[in-house]
């Protein structure tokens, strides 16, 4: 844990990891606070039954059911488990029953589409999957294509031949397991990442990954966890910033969590659950901040913030001060990715925020800005951002894809793919991308992946996506589509291409503008300049700002 000390600089030297040989998540954040005191552990707003509130006794029971009912079916360690459910008791019990298994849980997306989960669920080799009846019909759709996929459980009832009820097969099992003795380094989740070219990359995680957050959700939270503390995100648990940056530090230090699916994120809504169920803490995703501050009269609702974290993009002097302003403290925004999270972080308790900074290193974390070869760079000197290995929080590496985790390092620094610099107090300033991922809203959204779907377009002869400013989400994804030969652009093909994404990847990912186009800025090897589509667009809107 983080102890709190004068000085960022006293509490930064005084840090020191306590990781142990051996270590399991879901012994971690579940069994051991399961002492028949009942304390909460999840409060779940259920549209048909209102309110119910699990204990960490509920969750050690449901869990070990679900963990011999995987076991039961021949899941064995080592295997992976897809989870592909919102935010809901289900989603907390599955991830545990996995780790206490010794499996290798496999987060899922609920936006998803029937490509996005191919890609995942074989590329992962998955041998179960938990899911519910709304998201199956994906699933069977691709089913042929899944050869490794045995095991179909449903959490929300009985579905088709094949599949398994959850509620029913638990109710066989034995609530008593004994959990695998895993080692703080034995693997525990793979969450796939956004690549700039071909399909996302699964970043492998190993138990100790959890130990390597609380720093980092301890720091930007005020010094995480406090009486009274209960933590939410509208973030989902699929990715990162839900799972590890709130679901499992919250549970490891026995804080409850309120479970809240949303179909799209409403600010009211948002200001008025957090009054309703007396939030203390939150991770809020500068998107979410940014709808937030269009409601009138915040305060009406009567909320009792006690911290928020956010991070993701820069949120500016002016949202900033908003945010003191409405909740009577400072937003902590921090910094980190899918391979190596919550690096670098802000406390106003221990020292001034600057505003455009990420913040300074979370202690234990070794941050620097580097060259591409990895050497450390001057203050002042824009360079890429890393981390240095050892660090718990650092992914094993890319699953099944060796090469690609080699080309993340440079010597012993990960390369984030962040481009900024470092000033003389220690403060880090993001600048932005040494490639061509888009940080839209919350997601990190690689346009490889999105030219593979569009090219796939009977219409379109070639695409290049890059990512363009927007007022929101800081970018949006657009799409430059050369049509075959004797294909008229129109809006309507805009917008089937549109559909033709969304249906397939996600809804986050499908291109919010689309634009036809003769020609495409090419390389003399031949390949798309999305750098000089991107700079095409900063002209145009600059261009229009001058008018």
């Amino acid at each position: 844990m983080l102890q709190r000390h004068a000085t960022y600089g006293e509490t930064l030297e005084r840090f020191r990891w306590a990781i142990p040989e051996r270590f399991n998540i879901g012994v971690a954040c579940c069994d051991r606070h399961a002492d028949g005191t009942v304390k909460p552990a999840l409060l779940y707003e259920d549209g048909a039954a209102g309110l119910v509130t699990l204990s960490f006794d509920d969750l050690r029971r449901a869990s070990n059911r679900i963990a011999n009912l995987l076991r039961g079916h021949g899941v064995a360690a080592g295997e992976r488990v897809g989870i592909l459910l919102p935010q809901r008791p289900e989603t907390a019990m599955a991830h545990l029953a996995v780790y206490k298994l010794g499996a290798i849980a496999l987060p899922l997306f609920i936006q998803f589409g029937p490509e996005a989960l191919e890609h995942r669920l074989q590329h992962s080799g998955a041998a179960a999957l938990i899911t519910d009846a709304e998201n199956l019909p994906k699933i069977e759709a691709i089913r042929h294509a899944l050869p490794d996929l045995r095991l179909i459980i449903l959490a929300d009832g009985p579905g088709p031949g094949g599949t398994l009820d959850l509620a029913s097969e638990m109710a066989k099992a034995s609530d008593a397991f004994t959990p695998v003795d895993t080692s703080a380094d034995d693997p525990a989740v793979i969450i796939y990442t956004s690549g700039t070219t071909g399909k996302p990359k699964g970043a492998l995680h190993a138990h100790r990954v959890l130990l390597g957050h609380l720093p980092g959700v301890q720091m930007p939270q005020a010094f995480f966890p406090q009486a009274g503390d209960l933590f939410w995100t509208p973030a989902d648990w699929a990715w990162i910033g839900g799972l590890l940056d709130v679901l499992l530090p919250s549970l490891y230090f026995g804080v409850p969590v309120l479970a809240s699916r949303a179909r799209k994120f409403d600010p009211e809504a948002a200001f008025e659950l957090m009054a309703r169920h007396r939030v203390r803490n939150a991770f809020l995703p500068p998107t979410a901040l940014k709808l937030m501050r269009q409601v009138r009269e915040p305060r009406r609702f009567g909320y009792a913030m006690r911290s928020i974290g956010s991070g993701g993009e820069t949120l500016g002097a002016d949202m900033l001060d908003w945010s003191a302003e409405t909740f009577g403290f400072a937003v902590n925004e921090f910094y980190g990715q899918t391979e190596a999270n919550l690096l670098v972080a802000n406390n106003a308790d221990l020292f001034p925020i600057r505003p455009g900074s990420m913040g300074r290193a979370v202690p234990g974390h070794r941050v620097a800005v580097v060259s591409s070869e990895g050497e450390p760079l001057p203050a002042a000197t824009p360079g890429l951002i890393a981390v240095a290995r050892p660090d718990p929080v650092m992914m094993l590496g890319y699953w099944r894809q060796p090469e690609e985790t080699a080309a993340k390092f440079a010597g012993d620094w990960l390369l984030t793919g962040d481009t900024g610099h470092c000033d003389e107090e220690g403060y880090l300033w993001f600048q932005g991308r040494d490639d061509d991922i888009i940080s839209s809203g919350s997601y990190r959204i690689g346009p490889g992946d999105i030219e593979d779907c569009i090219m796939r377009h009977e219409a379109v002869l070639m695409v290049a996506v890059v990512g363009v400013p927007d007022p929101i989400r800081t970018e949006a994804v657009k799409a430059f589509v050369l049509p075959r030969p004797g294909i008229a652009p129109s809006e309507a093909l805009a917008a089937e291409i549109q559909a033709f994404v969304r249906n397939r990847l996600a809804a986050y990912q499908y291109p919010r503008h689309v634009e036809f186009v003769t020609e495409l800025p090419m390389t003399a090897t031949g390949k798309i300049r999305r750098k000089d589509l991107r700079d095409r667009e900063m002209a145009r809107m600059q261009q229009g700002q001058a008018g």
